[in-house]
């Protein structure tokens, strides 16, 4: 529902950096805090208890990985959709959360207008990435792609429809969901069924995913940043 309000959850161990979300969040008439936890283990139970949108966490507190954490949140609450906000631009951390199933991955320096529009993103199942990990994102699928595609005789022609094809490319692009379709003059929920079968029939967790597939299968190459 359009009206809806996302509801989030905050993870970090700085009580001081949450206090900061919360009162920047608490502006915004489409966003509303409904809990906050300060390691792992209680954001954990916390998802269990609350079943958030949104889940906003950081990649590294005192008892458990940031990715450890969320796997695990996935596991008791599906639905959510996991923001990463960290100051880790290590590509290795970068990767990890990618394949255990963030939505997005944010440096904590990111403008509070783009962290807003992030959260907006991430609750319509849109991928987000700061623009400066975008490249390192495919660069490095780029270099395990060739022997992937060795190993696979299947290829995206193969499951996909002609639709989903076309679909797939423009979500290599970046473009929403809402953009897809008025490029196509098809409904935005169309295009949002398309995009989840994309997923299902590849097997693939993000729309991130989803772009990285598509240049590694040289479908197209990357012009636009993934936002």
């Amino acid at each position: 529902m359009e009206n809806e309000k996302i509801t989030v959850l905050l993870i970090d161990d700085h009580t001081l950096f949450r206090e900061g979300l919360k009162a920047l969040f608490s502006r915004q008439e489409c966003i509303e805090v409904i809990g906050e936890a300060g390691s792992g283990k209680e954001g954990i139970q916390k998802a269990l208890e609350l079943k958030p949108k949104v889940v906003l966490m950081d990649l590294n507190m005192p008892d458990m990985s940031g990715i450890t954490a969320m796997s695990k949140i996935l596991e008791v609450s599906p639905q959510a959709r996991v923001l990463m906000l960290t100051v880790s631009d290590d590509d290795e951390d970068l990767f990890n959360a990618v394949r255990a199933g963030a939505m997005g991955y944010l440096l904590k320096n990111v403008e509070s207008d783009r962290l807003i529009s992030s959260v907006q993103q991430v609750a319509r199942g849109e991928a987000t990435v700061s623009a400066a990990l975008t490249d390192r994102i495919f660069a490095e699928f780029r270099a395990m792609s060739s022997e992937t595609r060795k190993k696979s005789k299947a290829t995206p022609k193969d499951l996909l429809s002609k639709r989903e094809m076309e679909i797939l490319k423009h979500i290599s692009q970046g473009e929403s969901n809402k953009e897809i379709a008025n490029y196509l003059n098809i409904a935005e929920s169309t295009v949002k069924i398309h995009v989840q079968n994309i997923l299902k029939k590849l097997n693939l967790n993000s729309r991130v995913q989803a772009a990285v597939f598509a240049v590694e299968q040289d479908l197209i190459s990357p012009r636009k940043t993934i936002s």
